[in-house]
């Protein structure tokens, strides 16, 4: 929903007076639906402010995550080069004794 799309606020429906006429609805009753009204637009104003923030905080979690994840090697990365290590430890350590098994 586009907020300027929105016509009115709860206080234009408050202050907002209907002509009377004969055989007229009871001022009483529309007074009371608009109260009912006005409580609506205020619960939903509220709730747009909640999750406007709610937004922002996402998207500042989200920004610093991808932060982190920019400069933090990659998992593939790191897991190749631990591979690399072992696999030079294994031939530094094994590599000597099959060379002294042989001799």
């Amino acid at each position: 929903m586009s907020l300027d799309r929105i016509q009115l606020t709860g206080k234009d429906i408050l202050e907002k007076n209907f002509k009377t006429a004969m055989r007229g609805y009871n001022q009483e009753e529309v007074d009371e639906f608009l109260d009912v009204i006005i409580q609506d637009y205020e619960a939903y104003q509220q709730e747009i402010e909640r999750l406007r923030q709610e937004n922002d905080r996402l998207k500042r979690q989200s920004d610093q995550t991808r932060t982190r994840t920019a400069t933090a090697p990659s998992n593939h990365q790191v897991n190749y080069d631990i591979l690399k290590r072992v696999s030079n430890l294994e031939k530094a350590v094994f590599g000597k004794k099959f060379a002294d098994a042989d001799s």
